[in-house]
């Protein structure tokens, strides 16, 4: 049966929509992003002042992703007995002690302690957001609302390594992160007022996230879901110098190509809401395939500088409906245990960041940009011509 006739209910079946909450997980996720992704902008300065090298302050971003990814898998069970608005509550707390830790730190060891907190704090939001949401709105308005939370994303990738980097050459990076400590208090503030009581009520038939895996569907959609996601981080990893040598592009006209990206991608997570109330499948297989159509474009134009623009915006738009469109169809593949449910799209999705990551390096060493957008192309046909024939059909 397609999941898109079908017509599953949540387990609890919500009356009246609370979109003052909705918005205010929105706002903590583009808290959790904004740190996430900060140290990549501010990479060098955070390196000069603690003399360490720009690698190892990478390193700060590593290791909150594979934390993310380990709590993933846990926080759903290790939680199950508490209130979900105490549980948001205390990861919006990690936010901002990670961020005041980082802001204070003398060393590479406080601030990896630091980025351990925030890792627990994206891998437990990211995991229980999908579940929640089912529960502050009607089932029919679950999409929309999942697409605000998400919108959460693109705005940080527009608005905070541009603006960190920048006012990181003003105000110094430490000022950056008490900065993030005070969004971080914003959304608590938020989230306390808007929140309503949410007791644990699993009733969970399976043994957790691993043991949905038995289940068909679920393989052949996480199966899509690494194909589209190493494609698309092997291509933005490997964006830049792509643009920089096969379009020739210079700092300014790449600020503004990136800048594009994020814009769109923006817009694409708004339509996504509007499009997977009409099919979630067929949304995500769409997308998929705009995304492979765009990446052989830009190998076969790619001195074409408008062309490049255009293909890299169209390419934002595609990914901004993919957190949307996967989270929808959790929660209508497995409604009694989207927790679960998104705990496993979550650990997929960050294992997929790291495999896109590495062969993209790969590919990258062998053939260059060009053939790391070629890959990313077969990746997304693969991921649509799966979607299309397997994972529409539940069960």
């Amino acid at each position: 049966m397609s999941l898109d006739t079908e017509v599953i209910e949540t387990p609890i079946e919500v009356d009246k929509p609370a979109w003052g909450a909705v918005f205010a997980m929105a706002f903590g996720v583009f808290g959790l992003i904004t740190a996430e992704f900060l140290p990549v902008s501010l990479l060098t300065p955070i390196a000069d002042t603690l003399h360490i090298s720009e690698g190892q302050a990478g390193q700060t971003v590593t290791v909150t992703a594979l934390v993310a990814l380990l709590t993933s898998l846990v926080i759903g069970n290790v939680t199950r007995q508490l209130d979900r608005r105490v549980v948001m509550l205390a990861f919006t707390l990690l936010l901002i002690a990670s961020a005041l830790l980082v802001a204070f730190a003398e060393n590479l060891p406080m601030i990896l302690l630091a980025r351990v907190l925030l890792g627990v704090a994206i891998g437990g939001f990211w995991t229980l957001s999908t579940a929640i949401t089912m529960r502050l709105v009607p089932s029919d308005q679950v999409p929309r609302a999942l697409s605000i939370v998400f919108s959460g994303i693109s705005l940080a990738t527009i608005i905070a390594a541009p603006l960190g980097s920048y006012l990181g050459g003003i105000i110094g990076w430490r000022n950056i992160f008490m900065l993030t400590a005070a969004l971080g208090v914003l959304a608590l503030l938020w989230q306390f007022f808007t929140l309503p009581a949410m007791p644990p009520v699993n009733k969970a038939r399976s043994g957790g996230v691993l043991d949905l895996l038995r289940k068909s569907v679920m393989r052949w959609g996480m199966l899509a879901v690494i194909m589209m996601f190493t494609g698309h981080f092997a291509f933005f990893t490997y964006l830049r110098p792509f643009l920089e040598g096969s379009a020739q592009l210079n700092v300014n006209q790449l600020s503004l190509v990136l800048l594009a990206f994020g814009v769109a991608n923006f817009f694409g997570t708004s339509l996504a809401g509007y499009l997977v109330t009409r099919s979630v499948s067929l949304t995500l297989t769409a997308m998929a395939l705009v995304m492979s159509v765009t990446a052989l474009l830009l190998v076969s134009f790619g001195e074409v500088s408008w062309l490049v623009a255009a293909g890299v915006a169209l390419w934002g738009l595609a990914f901004g409906s993919m957190p949307t469109g996967w989270s929808t169809w959790i929660s209508r593949a497995v409604p009694d245990d989207a927790e679960s449910g998104g705990g496993l799209l979550v650990a997929t999705i960050q294992l997929a960041i790291t495999a896109g990551a590495a062969a993209g390096g790969w590919m990258f060493d062998l053939q260059g940009a060009g053939g790391v957008f070629l890959a990313s192309g077969v990746l997304m046909l693969l991921a649509a011509i799966t979607i299309f024939t397997r994972v529409r059909h539940h069960g």
